[in-house]
């Protein structure tokens, strides 16, 4: 196949490139620095900065991962905005350029996050579980939706992949707390009652790889373990994947100052479940998180 990926040298998109390189696909990745894609993504990828530069190509898949970190820095104005340009505005370029096309691809897989659901406390969240709050990043993932799902107009199957939190050893959130939790300061974030929708890489590079080729997959899926953990049971399996104790707990009113609105991604949480995936067949290798913790962090190979 030819796939066509924006995000490419993101986490988890470096890590599709890898995956489907190594079994004879051909990947282009849209990107901002394609001079970079070949040494993120692999000898045989090709990077492009301009769609147009695929024009004369036949196009079986495209994956589109595309958006500026949305924990890396406090959502000021501007920062919101560049959030939602780099989902929503990218999104809808994207969809422009493949109504512009004669040849069409057969699916498109779409990023979105858990955050879909906004702050669902307790309740178990399914695909068919509604929104359950109306914070900024509950509508930014509905905006990122609604604008891939355009692509279903051109005849195109659409999946959008409702991502939770990703655990690598060497990327993402994980990678972030390793200092402070070997340093010994480590901690549950407020309550710690909050839940913690996780998913370790290699089971979501691939249950992406599932839902690409399983043709009658459409619409929105959980991509997380099917036991999420509270924060405080996170904080607690990390110290010991570490050996490290955890004591010293964050309290919520000092994120809520120092983070502002974007407190909600710590202190609020999701208990998701991947029912369409799991009933669809799906397996995950990894279900535990102390499982998950161990593997990546203390790998017997």
């Amino acid at each position: 196949m030819h796939i066509l990926l924006t995000g490419g040298t993101g986490l988890i998109g470096q890590g599709l490139c890898h995956y489907w390189a190594a079994k004879g696909h051909q990947l282009s990745v849209w990107s901002r620095r394609p001079d970079q894609v070949k040494a993120l993504c692999g000898y045989s990828v090709r990077g492009v900065a301009r769609l147009e530069e695929l024009k004369d190509q036949s196009i079986d898949a495209v994956i589109n991962l595309a958006g500026a970190p949305i924990a890396d820095k406090p959502w000021s104005t501007a920062r919101k905005a560049l959030l939602r340009d780099s989902r929503i505005a990218l999104t809808e370029q994207l969809i422009t350029w493949l109504a512009q096309r004669e040849q069409k691809p057969g699916v498109l897989i779409s990023g979105s996050a858990v955050g879909w659901y906004g702050d669902g406390g307790d309740q178990v969240l399914t695909e068919e579980s509604p929104q359950m709050s109306d914070d900024f990043a509950s509508r930014l993932c509905a905006d990122w939706e609604s604008a891939a799902l355009q692509a279903q107009a051109l005849g195109i199957r659409v999946v959008l992949v409702r991502t939770g939190l990703v655990l690598a050893a060497d990327g993402g959130m994980l990678k972030r707390l390793l200092l402070p939790f070997r340093l010994g300061l480590g901690g549950r974030i407020g309550s710690g009652k909050q839940w913690m929708p996780w998913v370790h890489l290699s089971d979501q590079i691939a249950l992406i790889d599932f839902l690409l080729q399983h043709q009658q997959a459409s619409g929105p899926y959980n991509a997380c373990s099917p036991h999420p953990v509270r924060n405080g049971e996170f904080t607690y399996e990390l110290g010991h994947a570490l050996n490290r104790f955890t004591v010293l707990p964050v309290p919520g009113f000092l994120l809520r100052a120092g983070l502002g609105e974007m407190s909600i991604l710590l202190l609020g949480g999701q208990r998701a479940q991947p029912k369409r995936l799991t009933d669809l067949g799906f397996e995950f290798r990894f279900i535990h998180l102390d499982v998950a913790l161990t593997d990546l962090l203390n790998p017997t190979d």
